[in-house]
C-alpha cells in the first residue's frame, strides 16, 4: 500500500448506506475528513431513508440517495453506480463494503480507495485500508478507517444540526398534543426490531409511573418508528399514567424526532438509533443495551444500565441462556435511582 498521509483530495466520497443510526455514527468521519480537507467537497452515499441525518450539516456538499425500489432493475441500478463512481473522485472512503458500495468502488476511477480491512477477496477493490483498528465505541472504530490519511479520533461526538424551523416544528408538535413550552420533557424509545436489545414494555411503563411519582412535572414523549405503534401504545397502557405520556399518531420525521430529542431532558430507551441522537444533539441519555456492546458514547452524560452478568455483553440476536437476563433482570428502580441522578 501507498503512502497517504500527505494527499490533498478536492473531491471525497463517504459511504455509509444504513442503518440510520450508523450513519449517524459516521458524522465524526465526515467532521475530521472535513477539517483535515477544508477546501474539499464531500459527498455521501447513503440509503434514502437516512438522507436527513445530513440535512444543515455543514461538512457535506451533496448526498446521493439509493432508492432500493427504484434500483431494482440491475439495469438502471449499474447505471447509477456508474454515475456516482465517475463523478471525479479523488478519495473514496468505504465505511460497509456492501455490494452497492463496492460497486461505486468498483467503478471509480479515484486514486485512493480506503476502507476498513477487507477480507482477501475484495482486497483487489482498494488500495489502503488501516492494519489494524481496536474495539470500543462504534464512531471511534469508524474513524480508525481514517488513520492512513492521518487523521485520529479524539472525543469527537457525532453530530445532528437542527435547525430552528425544526425546534419550531417540535415546539408546535407538542403544543398540539398538550405539552406547554415550559413542560420539561423526557423522551422514551422503547421499541427494537432485535429482541435481545429490547427492554420490556412493562418495565417502560413502571419506570414512567415510578418517575412520575418522584418528579410530576414532567411529560413523556414516546417516540416510535414505522410498524412499532403498538409498542409506544402498550408502554402508555403499562405507565398508569397516560395523562402524563404523549406520542403522534404517525410517525414523523428522522429531523423532527432530532428536535424532540434535543428539546428533552432526558433520553431514555433501548440501542437503536434514537439513542445515537441523542449524543448528536447534546441531551444527556440512560440506556438498556441488552446485547449490544460498543455503542454508547464514552462520557458520564450516556450511561447504560446493564444487569452484570457474565455473557453480557454477547452482540448475539438470539439468547443462549434462554432468559434475556440482561434486560429483564434491569429493574425499573434501578434506572430510577439513574434518572433521578439527572432530573
Amino acid at each position: 500500500m501507498k503512502d497517504i498521509s500527505s494527499i490533498d483530495p478536492k473531491k471525497i466520497l463517504v459511504c455509509q448506506l444504513r442503518q440510520i443510526g450508523d450513519v449517524v455514527l459516521v458524522t465524526p468521519s465526515v467532521s475530521l475528513l472535513h477539517k483535515k480537507f477544508p477546501d474539499a467537497e464531500i459527498h455521501v452515499l447513503t440509503e434514502e431513508k437516512c438522507t436527513q441525518v445530513f440535512d444543515n450539516n455543514p461538512a457535506v456538499s451533496r448526498v446521493w440517495a439509493i432508492n432500493k425500489k427504484e434500483l431494482r432493475n440491475p439495469f438502471k441500478a449499474l447505471a447509477f453506480y456508474w454515475k456516482i463512481g465517475r463523478s471525479g473522485y479523488d478519495l473514496v472512503v468505504d465505511f460497509q463494503q456492501l455490494p452497492r458500495c463496492r460497486w461505486v468502488v468498483l467503478f471509480s476511477d479515484a486514486p485512493v480507495k480506503l476502507a476498513d480491512r477487507p477480507p482477501w477477496y475484495n482486497r483487489w477493490l482498494y488500495t489502503n485500508w488501516p492494519e489494524y483498528i481496536p474495539g470500543g465505541y462504534a464512531a471511534m472504530y469508524k474513524a480508525g478507517v481514517l488513520k492512513p490519511l492521518g487523521i485520529d479520533w479524539n472525543q469527537e461526538r457525532p453530530k445532528i444540526y437542527v435547525s430552528d424551523q425544526e425546534r419550531a416544528e417540535a415546539e408546535a408538535c407538542l403544543k398540539s398534543l398538550g405539552v406547554g413550552a415550559d413542560e420539561p420533557l423526557i423522551t422514551i424509545d422503547a421499541s427494537h426490531r432485535r429482541h435481545t436489545r429490547k427492554w420490556p414494555e412493562e418495565y417502560y411503563g413502571k419506570l414512567i409511573r415510578l418517575i412520575s411519582e418522584k418528579r410530576p412535572q414532567y411529560k413523556f414523549f414516546l417516540l416510535y418508528g414505522p410498524g412499532e405503534k403498538d409498542v409506544a401504545s402498550k408502554v402508555m397502557k403499562e405507565s398508569g399514567v397516560a395523562d402524563k405520556c404523549v406520542m403522534v399518531d404517525q410517525p414523523g420525521s428522522l429531523r423532527v424526532m432530532a428536535a424532540l430529542i434535543e428539546r428533552a431532558d432526558l433520553h431514555i430507551g433501548n440501542c437503536s438509533a434514537p439513542r445515537h441522537f441523542a449524543v448528536a444533539v447534546g441531551t444527556q441519555s440512560i440506556v438498556m443495551p441488552g446485547s449490544s456492546g460498543g455503542w454508547g458514547f464514552p462520557s458520564p452524560e450516556h450511561e447504560d444500565v446493564v444487569a452484570g452478568i457474565d455473557c453480557e455483553p454477547c452482540g448475539n440476536e438470539s439468547c443462549e441462556r434462554g432468559d434475556l437476563a440482561c434486560l429483564t433482570k434491569v429493574m425499573p428502580e434501578d434506572v430510577l435511582l439513574r434518572v433521578l441522578d439527572r432530573v
